[in-house]
């Protein structure tokens, strides 16, 4: 998996709450047997234009031109709730999303983006807005700037290598160390395998009944 140390990209702003799972890759979306390809199906629902359900949707934001190029969605709160479906963060990264900045996820989702490498930051309503006014100026020049390491993300413009506005943000110290390292929930686990052997000799000799 690929580290989350500091990225800056574009980001697009969809704001609207209780954006579900559903909506991030609609089931019809999901008749792969990889993850390969699902990047197709991403928002499809809002991102093609019936009837033929492939014509690029102009109005939809992810069309529009000034955000060529988004690995940074900012978003509404309770953003990935509905069902656990894998398949939407799958969808996610495989289209080139890094982060989603939201004031809230769905609990399941939000754990899933650790595990896939896609960084969920929580920030208040009022910032996640805040951002959003920033980069709707100018989306190719203000761009955002996510720290992993000091914890924060910044409203930068490109043109003046200034920075616009800061908010820091909070993350479970292992939450951050999987991100930062690279890791799934697997090979976190194995950092600790010599203690993990240790404690089964140890545990293999005190109760050797058992074995």
């Amino acid at each position: 998996m690929e580290k989350f140390t500091v990225h800056c990209g574009v980001a697009a702003p969809m704001l609207q709450i209780n954006i579900d799972t559903d909506a991030i890759i609609p089931s019809r979306e999901m008749k792969l047997v990889s993850k390969q390809g699902l990047g197709n199906g991403l928002f499809a629902g809002w991102r093609y234009t019936l009837p033929s359900g492939r014509e690029p949707n102009p109005e939809f934001v992810l069309n529009q031109l000034q955000y060529k190029g988004t690995s940074i969605l900012l978003a509404g709160d309770n953003f990935g709730c509905g069902s656990s479906r894998e398949h939407a963060v799958w969808a996610l990264k495989e289209y080139g999303i890094k982060a989603i900045i939201a004031p809230g996820f769905g609990s399941i989702f939000y754990n899933n983006c650790i595990r896939n490498g896609i960084l969920p930051v929580v920030l208040q309503n009022e910032e996640v807005l805040m951002l959003a006014k920033h980069v709707q100026q100018d989306p190719q020049d203000c761009q955002l700037n996510i720290n992993l390491v000091e914890c924060y993300v910044s409203a930068v413009s490109i043109k003046n290598a200034a920075e616009v506005q800061r908010f820091t943000f909070a993350i479970l110290p292992a939450q951050q160390a999987m991100l930062l390292e690279g890791l799934d929930g697997i090979a976190l686990t194995l950092k600790l395998k010599t203690k993990i052997e240790e404690f089964k000799q140890t545990y293999q000799e005190h109760y050797p009944w058992l074995f």
